[in-house]
């Protein structure tokens, strides 16, 4: 990998809007990597909710780095780009799988639905952290 800058000047930028749009279906790529494998661990290898959110949050989050790093902002790889993103995929797993933790188990209670607390928990977490993802990757890692 090579030690480009984080903003990397010769590539031009794609508009807010496609890349908007590109976040958007990479995120829901992502999301399908990460809610499956949620389930999967939840359901099928009866792991508990929180250690099954970190996994599989950790599968959706390098789905999606991949893809964006490439398809949605159009960056070579960098060593200081991808401790960048590692930092803000660190802040971003401590909100999501702790928004999921938060609200898995009073979803649960609230409904008595253990599918209703997954996608209501899911929800929220995925929505937040995106938000946050989006932000942070657009405006500093691959300005």
């Amino acid at each position: 990998m090579s030690e480009a800058p984080i903003a990397d000047e010769a590539t031009p930028k794609l508009a807010l809007r496609t890349q908007l749009v590109r976040f958007v279906v990479t995120g829901g790529l992502s999301a399908v990597v990460d809610f499956g494998l949620l389930v999967v661990l939840m359901n099928l290898a009866g792991l508990e909710h929180t250690p099954a959110k970190a996994l599989s949050f950790v599968a959706g989050t390098t789905t999606a780095y991949l893809i964006n790093r490439r398809w949605t902002f159009q960056a070579d790889p960098s060593k200081r780009r991808f401790a960048a993103v590692v930092l803000l995929y660190g802040l971003t797993f401590v909100l999501q799988v702790g928004l999921f933790a938060v609200l898995y188990p009073w979803v649960l209670a609230v409904s008595g639905s253990q599918t209703a607390a997954q996608v209501v928990g899911f929800v929220i977490a995925q929505g937040v952290a995106t938000t946050v993802n989006f932000i942070v990757q657009r405006g500093l890692i691959f300005r």
